[in-house]
């Protein structure tokens, strides 16, 4: 069967010299490595850069100029290569964009945000709302101290401000660090930094846990507010901040497993195992077979929103074709599939878009590319970590995902912002410059660790479960990516003739091929 294309117009064919000396160290650490691919090379990355330059008015410039992306991406970036030039462009894009935000302080190296200043950032405009989103995505750069700072700021130099910021929005920090460390393996910094984060989840159990052991949480602390069944003021116990504090309790477990701390791995393995129980008990709708949020009365919201896939973004839900029921939501028109994309919200619910006019923030319908991300990796979840997958399959995943790349635009030109209307894809914010570049989500994670599928492992194992549809696509290659320490290509060539390496499924590390299927199916191999 011939590749399947999609000609979908989408863009118009037109310091301090000791920083510079520790970065300088540092890239000569791996320089050798991020250079060398196998299979690509940097010529569509070097003419999509220069494109995104030149629609680009670079009204903010931080440590990374766009003069200086294309050296910089091709640096510490994955290449990704495929038939589906909107997946591939907006992979570049992303990666482009997320370059933007990063930040050099007297304090280290931070991700931004928003592009400009807002009233209700931190310190050198820091929000901590997606930094789980940022650490997933950042966990792929060949420089590790990029993220290494970011997430040692958050611990360590926004408690020293006078108005402190980490605990403004509920965060899965310790997942997504754990998360890194399956990409890197930098044990030495998981023992720096674990006691903190420990006595960081204690602090959120002192101001957010009911005597129930579940948690609650304002939907503006979530980053979600207006929601539905969301409140400023009533404690409402909410699937988000419930399934973020299960999966960093898990990791929490994980991580204590890793330096040696028993004592730290069976305390947290007791309160992941009682907080999941907790959310199946008190969360699932039985009737409206979704998980739900619990008001302070103890009924459940009448309303089915996307933080009800949360739990599964951190395999949470028992595998029963029970709870597998819920994801017939997502296909559905009345429920959360649109035509640009994928609601916040169920759209036959009386109160679907209510709350304002795009003037605030709407978590009552409209498209959050936040929201589409944990979406997508919960959906990704489902079908390579359980059985039951009910109408669940890998092209769902693939045509939301391709609908997500194509909302990356605005008037024909590439564009991100905060919120989209469902229906045309309008942003509801326009074109504002404090939404520009919103970095409030990930894309480039969901290609390497979903679409392509490698799954990272704390052993010395690489595992490839592609997403990509059989027939879909005849060729596609993932290359340069940095994995324990080694470079890994995964390639699929339906002929053998495009990228010339042979048929089929292909794996390569460090240049040499140690894998091989002959169908996009799953692979394990030691490292």
């Amino acid at each position: 069967m011939s590749t399947k294309k999609h000609n979908i117009p989408f863009y118009p064919l037109q310091i301090c010299r000791a920083t510079v000396r520790l970065l300088l160290l540092a890239f000569l650490s791996f320089q050798s490595l991020a250079q060398k691919a196998t299979v690509l090379t940097t010529d569509q990355l070097k003419k999509d850069v220069e494109y995104f330059n030149s629609i680009d008015d670079e009204a903010v410039k931080n440590y990374v100029t766009n003069e200086q992306s294309f050296e910089w991406l091709s640096q510490n970036i994955p290449l990704f290569d495929c038939p589906d030039s909107v997946i591939r462009t907006v992979y570049n894009y992303r990666w482009w964009s997320f370059r933007k935000h990063l930040k050099q302080t007297p304090e280290g190296f931070i991700f931004t945000e928003f592009i400009t200043k807002v009233n209700h950032a931190g310190k050198y405009n820091a929000i901590s709302s997606a930094l789980g989103h940022h650490i997933y995505e950042g966990r792929w750069l060949h420089n590790p101290q990029y993220i290494n700072d970011y997430i040692s700021f958050w611990l360590y130099v926004d408690p020293k401000h006078t108005v402190q910021r980490f605990h403004a929005f509920s965060s899965w920090v310790d997942d997504a660090v754990y998360g890194r460390y399956l990409v890197n393996l930098d044990k030495a910094f998981v023992q720096k930094i674990l006691l903190d984060l420990e006595a960081d989840y204690r602090k959120w159990e002192t101001e957010k846990m009911l005597p129930t052991q579940l948690f609650w949480q304002f939907d503006v602390r979530d980053a979600m507010e207006e929601s539905i069944s969301g409140s400023r003021k009533e404690k409402n116990v909410r699937p988000t901040i419930n399934s973020y504090m299960y999966g960093n309790a898990l990791a929490l477990f994980r991580m204590s497993a890793v330096v040696g701390n028993d004592t730290l791995r069976q305390k947290y393995q007791q309160k992941a195992e009682t907080l999941r129980r907790l959310v199946h008990e008190n969360l699932w709708d039985e009737s409206a077979s979704f998980f739900k949020v619990k008001h302070e009365n103890g009924h459940l919201d009448n309303a089915r929103e996307a933080i009800g896939f949360i739990p599964w973004y951190f395999n949470l839900p028992d595998d029963a074709p029970k709870y597998a029921r819920q994801w017939e939501q997502l296909t559905d028109t009345t429920g959360f599939r649109a035509p640009w994309g994928l609601t916040t919200a169920e759209r036959r619910h009386p109160l679907f878009r209510t709350h304002g006019s795009g003037h605030g923030c709407e978590w009552d319908g409209p498209v959050w590319p936040f929201a589409t991300t944990q979406t997508l990796r919960a959906l990704s979840n489902l079908l390579t970590n359980y059985k039951n997958h009910g109408s669940m399959t890998p092209q769902v995943f693939y045509d939301e995902l391709h609908r997500y790349a194509r909302s990356h635009q605005m008037n024909g030109k590439l564009y991100l912002g905060e919120y989209q209307d469902e229906k045309n894809g309008r942003w509801l914010k326009g074109d504002d410059p404090r939404s520009k570049f919103y970095n409030h989500s990930g894309y480039a994670d969901l290609i390497i660790s979903d679409l392509v599928g490698i799954k990272p492992r704390a052993d010395d194992v690489l595992e490839v479960r592609p997403l990509v549809p059989q027939n879909q696509w005849d060729w596609f290659c993932l290359d340069k990516v940095l994995y324990h320490g080694k470079s890994v290509t995964v390639l699929w060539d339906k002929t053998g003739k495009h990228y010339k390496k042979g048929k089929g499924l292909r794996v390569f590390v460090d240049g040499k091929e140690l894998g091989r299927a002959k169908k996009l199916a799953p692979i394990k191999l030691k490292l």
